[in-house]
């Protein structure tokens, strides 16, 4: 059951997002530029490090905040309301007069799974640049579930798994639901859509272990992929940090040989490998 408070801060969102951002602040969206990359995913896989780090380079200037929501939650409040979360036009010719290129940026990790966002960015964004950062789909579940635990969750993650496979149908392609904790991971699933209406060229893809363990290398390789100069973020702490208890070893073994098969078909898919097994 939620609480007051969570009732009271729900109440607050919708009237500020949905009344107050939608027909006042939305009126400064004709002077406002649309973004020019976006991180589609994933959730709990450090994308809000990531919308953190990007801000640091001269070149990048980030949202208002991340987790928009624009092209799956926030459609219908129109692209003057997503406009007006972005910098001026004013700003971006003031960046590009000095460094030649600029990057505004939509980080909504929820993205990667919905079932509309990809053709609604399309449509509306059609040469944007995609990245998702994707992190071993074990460590992914145990961490969304941790959240759900947060939030009262009473059942083990090993009885929430076992419910989620018993579901009807191929639940293997249900990713959309709020405990879908497996489905989500099955990236191959999710990804194939986006290869499919965008070009392989504008979509880049890292796992968490590499900006994990080697940061500076990783970002370079995502600015270099934007065609900006590398740069130095000079604060890399690490937002949304988790402390939580190891997951069961039977059950990571289980899960092991659970994604075995669908991670060989994303490697396929995107012609590289992580280290997932384990």
């Amino acid at each position: 059951m939620e609480t007051v408070n969570k009732k009271i801060h729900k109440i607050y969102q919708k009237f500020y997002y949905q009344l107050l951002k939608r027909h006042f602040f939305a009126i400064t969206g004709p002077w406002r530029v649309l973004p020019n990359l976006i991180v589609i995913g994933a959730v709990r896989s450090g994308t809000t490090s990531l919308f953190h780090y990007f801000n640091e380079h001269p070149c990048m200037t980030s949202s208002s905040y991340d987790e928009l929501g624009f092209f799956d939650n926030n459609f219908e409040l129109g692209l003057n309301w997503y406009k007006s979360h972005f910098p001026t036009k004013f700003h971006k010719q003031k960046i590009i007069s000095k460094f030649q290129k600029f990057y505004t940026y939509d980080v909504t990790p929820f993205y990667i799974w919905n079932e509309n966002a990809a053709k609604r960015i399309l449509d509306t964004l059609p040469n944007t640049k995609l990245i998702a950062l994707l992190r071993n789909p074990i460590d992914r579940a145990y961490s969304n579930y941790q959240l759900s635990v947060r939030d009262d969750e009473k059942q083990s993650f090993e009885e929430v798994i076992k419910n989620e496979m018993e579901q009807e149908g191929n639940f293997k392609t249900k990713a959309y639901g709020l405990q879908n904790y497996l489905a989500r991971g099955i990236y191959v699933n999710q990804l194939e859509k986006w290869y499919k209406l965008f070009p392989k060229k504008n979509i880049f893809l890292k796992s968490t272990d590499e900006l994990k363990k080697d940061p500076e290398n990783t970002l370079n390789s995502m600015f270099q992929f934007l065609d900006i100069p590398k740069y130095k973020v000079k604060n890399l702490k690490k937002h949304n940090k988790e402390n939580y208890k190891s997951m069961n070893n039977e059950t990571r073994k289980f899960l092991v040989d659970f994604f075995k098969e669908d991670n060989k078909k994303l490697f396929e898919l995107i012609g590289k490998k992580f280290d997932w097994d384990k």
